[in-house]
């Protein structure tokens, strides 16, 4: 989502005739969309600021110094406080200024901003970096679960559908300009409503908009277990354009952490729910998030979420220990777990995950898959890299030239989580 709302306030810039500078030190304006999902990412941020403040206070640069997105939106003034050299902090729903902004800058006037009252957030027209092949499209913002460790409520408030014509028209727009993937976005997918259109409603929609458009391929994140409904299934099992890969976050394996957590349903649900989408999409591949170390979480606990990772076999994991976060819920909670025994318990997860991700991946060497050619090879400049619709990165000898296009490849071998294949078919 940062990357997304980061493109459509770059394409704000362009319309108004700003052009990208070759480094920090010949801007006019440094604008830093935040994050505030992880602590360390907040931690970064504030050195970047504090980084630019002391170029702006020492070297007297002239610059445009803005503070956007997430960490904005929880800090607000209290960031010109600590750093004065900043010169506009604009939360996440307070885009709507950024215009504003650049008009003042290019006036050499100063703009006072009273967002006394939090401004109606309102979505971008358009997502899209230039020259990309694949792109983000919103489809809401905000999230209402109020999960008790997380931040993100409270940064991009309540859930905000955005209008479906206003999405497929951007789907359309993407499309046009050659864009073949889309990936829907949202705190919250799955819990889309605009008036009688629900999520599955809109999947459809995304699908006919997508097809007339030239794009192939169409992923969502994040989808919410707990009203991950059947006719979402029934739709995606149905149109073979959604990759066959889903993120699907179960963050725990116990029933009393997930409560504690706030999650809204049991690993058992969990786990029936994973049974009704392999049923209907037996080639699909799951990821997930897993968060150990809560607070009051005992052995037990941690041995139920080694068992259902034994069980549903994700091909990956994002995989952290539990970091309090002031303004939730539970960062008032009591028994912490000490960092030592986090650490162990995160080290067993990653463990595990590693095992199951290597046999899955091993067992698919030698099977023909379609894939869309991402870019370049870090390591290898005649190499390409490559990804499969089961969200699986695959390198493959050939020319720059075919970046952007879809073909077909034979697993022919892994190196680490990567396949090697010796052609594109």
């Amino acid at each position: 989502m940062n990357s997304a709302e980061s493109a459509a306030l770059a394409l704000v810039c362009k319309e108004r005739g700003w052009t990208q500078a070759e480094n920090s030190e010949s801007a006019d304006l440094i604008l830093l969309n935040t994050c505030s999902v992880r602590q360390t990412a907040e931690k970064r941020t504030l050195g970047r600021i504090s980084d630019y403040s002391g170029i702006k206070k020492k070297q007297h640069k002239h610059f445009t110094l803005v503070i956007a997105g997430c960490m904005a939106e929880r800090l607000g003034e209290k960031l010109k406080e600590k750093y004065p050299q900043v010169d506009y902090v604009m939360g996440t729903s307070a885009r709507s200024v950024f215009p504003l902004i650049l008009e003042a800058v290019e006036k050499g006037v100063r703009l006072e901003l009273d967002l006394s009252e939090k401004p109606v957030f309102s979505f971008s027209n358009s997502h899209m970096e230039e020259g990309q092949f694949r792109s983000f499209v919103p489809i809401m913002h905000g999230c209402n679960n109020f999960c008790s460790y997380c931040i993100v409520p409270y940064v991009r408030g309540r859930e905000v559908s955005r209008d479906p014509q206003n999405i497929a028209q951007e789907i359309r727009l993407v499309g046009e300009r050659g864009v073949r993937e889309i990936t829907l976005l949202g705190q919250n997918v799955n819990n889309y409503r605009w008036e009688n259109i629900d999520f599955a409603a809109l999947l459809k929609l995304a699908a006919e908009e997508a097809e007339k458009s030239g794009i192939k391929w169409i992923r969502f994140l994040s989808a919410n277990p707990k009203n991950f409904s059947r006719d979402t299934i029934e739709v995606l099992a149905s149109n073979k354009i959604f990759c066959r890969h889903l993120h699907l976050p179960v963050q725990h394996g116990s029933d009393s952490v997930l409560k504690a957590m706030n999650r809204g349903y049991t690993a058992q649900s969990f786990l029936e729910l994973v049974k009704e989408i392999r049923a209907a999409m037996p080639e699909i591949t799951l990821s997930t998030d897993i968060l150990v170390g809560f607070p009051a979480e005992t052995e037990e606990d941690v041995r139920q979420t080694l068992h259902l990772m034994e069980e549903i076999e994700f091909l990956y994991a994002y995989m952290y220990h539990f970091n309090p976060r002031e303004g939730t819920k539970a960062f008032e909670f009591p028994d912490r777990i000490d960092e030592e025994v986090k650490k162990e318990r995160l080290e067993r997860v990653i463990a595990l995950q590693q095992k199951i991700t290597n046999r899955l991946l091993k067992a698919r060497i030698g099977s023909t898959e379609t894939v869309l050619i991402e870019g370049i090879s870090r390591k290898n400049a005649d190499e390409l890299i490559t990804r499969t619709e089961k969200d699986e990165m695959a390198v493959v000898p050939g020319h720059k030239s075919m970046i952007g296009s879809f073909g077909k490849l034979v697993l022919s071998g892994l190196r680490g989580n990567t396949f090697r294949a010796k052609e594109i078919l």
